[in-house]
């Protein structure tokens, strides 16, 4: 038996950061709040698409204790720029993506319900509301077009002059011409359209940001995805030297991808801090998430998949319509485009593929990357139709898949994605989770339901994923007071980066665990920072630490040589020790630090290492009753491969909470807007969060293949579950109703949404 450490990389080690929180002691930016600290509060739009003809403020400034309003015109002819797209797409024709200015107060026209009109400083929040009640605004209301489908119809109301028809970009990608050759020449071709329903990002502490200005420079503290990376983008709004901003993120109460953006709330809040020399707090409320947290997902697609009359994949076409909302916006362009493109080959032999994406903007709040971020859109597509071919062909789905699975002896494989594949053991883990979920005694379950009134339903998904690309990270260790800083400039926001990375960073330098301690939200100590998104951090931060730890040690060895009298070429390290050759004299790491800690420490940046692919095999039970159409998960196994696990409890719960929020989209999250564009689901009393009521205890089980592409073998596991689990859910509900002759259904399966299919199938 290998003898392994109590914290070392593969064991299962608690969360260290977890006591703290759970006793009160986490500090959030709303727990933030500076010495002569005043308030700001925004006036956000009410209508979906409209010209501002008035906007007066001058009540509002009278208030009592109100210290500034501000409005567009406030913050224009400053120097200051408005908020980016971080896209640099460009179109089939080779045109760029259409960015039409995205201001941080609407200036002329507002263009989704939420959008800032004027930023309100007081002294005290409630003097801050009662100024935003006293801003009379009048508009002259435009048509709204919440829907891709309008905004892109002959009649439609244009949002931006520069992108007529409402299309920021007509995206394609891939070899239509043989696409379109193999789809005449198949023996069958299945064709679905695949609406990928928007959902709000709901995260547990709202957005806000503690502003304060010194004289030169700005410091920020707010919740992020990575302070390295938030602190270019506002000292671009600022049109300044980065040096001249700081940033500073403690707890984090969850991002999903949304927090990664600058907001349209920045720059006036920057502004304000330098005008009034006092530090400004603002804190959305919920209300103001639903509406002006950029959302995620939301596109429709034609999808095809060409088979042979073996059932051979032969070609996959997707065409289709992806929304921007009223603005391209942080990473949302990127999502129905190039990031679905890497993603949609999977882990099948599909030969060649071809994709057409129309970017729109609608009258609706912008969207972003979410948790997946196109990978959860790609997985989908080919997952349902795999089930759908099945189905039509008279194909086992399961055989199906075997048959076009990529086989071991083909890996490293080259996709249709232009991706190479470095690892992996597909049947495997499909006959693992097979096995796991009693595939072959659902029939008896199926039959058990029936005769309690119940349709019974199983689906099942094989998946593979591709995290984010190759980058640069930071990795520093430095020595005080027998204690070791790691710093890297990736961002926790949820995940427990604490644990492992102490794990790596235990087992590279045998320094203690107990010791370590993790700074990664203080843009001021980074030399560089990829910041936290993609599934990347193990291995961006796995690679940067590995790299800094064989500093660490040349320089370790340089310094025991000179202790120990000792050439330093005969100077050997092994477990927190440096010992000369064929002697027993040694000296320890933290011996070392205690006395020359600032010549053992040592910061640098690492390449990363190209992107993993995470894959496995999930199954899902449903029960549907027939009478409400509530559709119960009663089942649920996944079996994954994310390579090296350095921590297999974080690992768990990673997948836990990816499954809920697929689950959730799956089944009941959908951010709706009326016709007239404004939101139907503003609260949690309209917006269906999942519920731990509302879940089975998940089977969940690994089968590790180590990647070869980075130090730790890892493949990253944050996006997993909520890539997967769509399609297995929503696979099963059409199980459930194959005998009544239920084709098709959209995500969410409300329970309304399934007791109408199954009238209209006569059930």
């Amino acid at each position: 038996m290998t003898f392994m450490p109590k914290f070392g990389i593969g064991q299962p080690v608690t969360r260290t950061e977890d006591p703290r929180l759970l006793q009160g002691r986490g500090r959030y930016t709303d727990d933030v709040t500076e010495p002569g600290c005043l308030v700001a509060r925004f006036l956000r739009a009410d209508h979906a698409h409209a010209l501002i003809q008035t906007l007066d403020c001058a009540a509002a400034r009278a208030l009592p204790g109100v210290r500034l309003v501000l409005t567009a015109s406030d913050l224009d002819g400053r120097g200051y720029h408005d908020l980016p797209c971080s896209v640099p797409l460009k179109g089939q024709d080779g045109s760029p993506l259409v960015v039409p200015p995205h201001p941080a107060l609407a200036r002329d026209r507002v263009r989704y319900v939420g959008q800032p009109l004027a930023m309100v400083v007081a002294e005290t929040a409630a003097q801050a509301t009662d100024a935003l009640e006293l801003i009379e605004v009048g508009v002259e209301p435009l048509p709204a077009v919440p829907d891709v489908a309008a905004a892109v119809a002959p009649d439609a109301a244009t949002l931006h002059d520069t992108a007529p028809g409402n299309v920021a970009l007509r995206w394609g990608w891939g070899d239509h011409a043989a696409v379109e050759a193999a789809l005449a020449e198949a023996a069958h071709v299945t064709r679905l359209r695949l609406a990928n329903n928007r959902v709000s990002v709901v995260p547990m502490e709202p957005r806000g940001a503690v502003v304060a200005f010194d004289g030169e420079r700005w410091t920020v503290r707010t919740g992020c995805q990575g302070v390295f990376g938030l602190r270019a983008q506002l000292a671009a709004l600022l049109g300044v030297e980065v040096d001249a901003v700081h940033v500073l993120a403690e707890d984090i109460g969850g991002s999903f991808g949304m927090k990664a953006s600058v907001f349209p709330e920045h720059l006036p809040l920057l502004h304000a801090a330098r005008l009034l020399g006092q530090p400004i707090k603002w804190m959305n409320d919920r209300s103001e998430c639903f509406t002006t947290d950029y959302h995620g997902r939301d596109s429709v697609f034609d999808v095809a998949l060409a088979l042979d009359g073996d059932g051979r994949f032969l070609a996959l076409k997707v065409e289709g319509l992806g929304n921007l909302g009223a603005y391209a916006a942080g990473f949302g362009a990127a999502v129905p485009t190039m990031v679905l493109q890497k993603n949609l080959a999977s882990l099948y032999r599909t030969p060649v593929y071809a994709m057409t994406v129309d970017l729109v903007f609608t009258t609706t709040t912008p969207t972003t990357a979410y948790r997946g971020a196109g990978r959860p859109e790609a997985i989908y597509i080919m997952e349902r139709l795999v089930d759908a071919a099945a189905r039509e062909t008279g194909r086992d789905p399961v055989a199906l898949r075997r048959l076009n699975l990529i086989p071991n002896d083909a890996i490293p494989f080259a996709a249709a994605s232009g991706l190479t594949y470095d690892s992996g053991d597909f049947t495997a883990h499909l006959d693992q989770a097979l096995e796991r979920a009693d595939w072959a005694g659902f029939a008896a379950r199926r039959q058990a339901s029936a005769a309690r009134g119940k349709f019974r339903g199983i689906g099942l998904t094989t998946y593979l994923e591709v995290t984010a690309a190759a980058g640069r990270e930071m990795g520093g260790v430095r020595f005080a007071d027998g204690r070791v800083t790691l710093v890297t400039g990736t961002l926790d926001y949820g995940q427990g980066h604490r644990a492992p990375f102490a794990q790596v960073l235990a087992d590279r330098l045998g320094v203690p665990f107990e010791a370590i301690d993790l700074l990664q939200g203080d843009s001021d100590e980074l030399l560089f920072g990829g910041g936290t998104g993609g599934s990347r951090s193990i291995m961006a931060t796995g690679q940067a630490i590995d790299a800094v730890a064989k500093q660490v040690i040349a320089q370790g060895k340089a310094l025991a040589a000179d202790r120990l009298e000792a050439a330093e070429a005969d100077i050997l390290f092994a477990d927190g020790t440096f010992t000369v050759a064929g002697t027993d004299r040694k000296v320890g790491i933290m011996a070392l630090a205690e006395a020359s800690p600032e010549a053992l420490s040592a910061d640098l940046v690492a390449e990363t290492p190209p992107s993993a692919f995470p894959n496995g095999s999930h199954v899902a039970e449903v029960e549907i009753d027939p009478e409400t159409g509530v559709v119960r998960l009663v089942r649920y196994t996944a079996v994954d491969d994310f390579g090296t696990m350095v921590n297999p409890l974080l690992v768990e719960g990673q997948v836990h909470g990816g499954l809920v929020q697929g689950i959730g989209q799956a089944l009941g999250e959908e951010a709706v807007f009326g016709s007239d564009g404004q939101p139907v689901t503003g609260s949690f009393m309209d917006y269906t969060m999942p519920r731990a009521d509302d879940l089975p205890d998940f089977d969940l089980a690994f089968h590790p293949v180590p990647a070869t592409t980075n130090a730790l073998g890892a493949k990253g596991c944050g996006e997993a579950g909520v890539t997967a689990a769509p399609p297995t859910i929503i696979n099963a509900i059409l199980d459930a109703l194959a005998p009544l002759g239920v084709t098709h259904i959209d995500m969410p399966a409300t329970p309304e949404k399934v007791w109408r299919a199954i009238r209209a199938a006569g059930g």
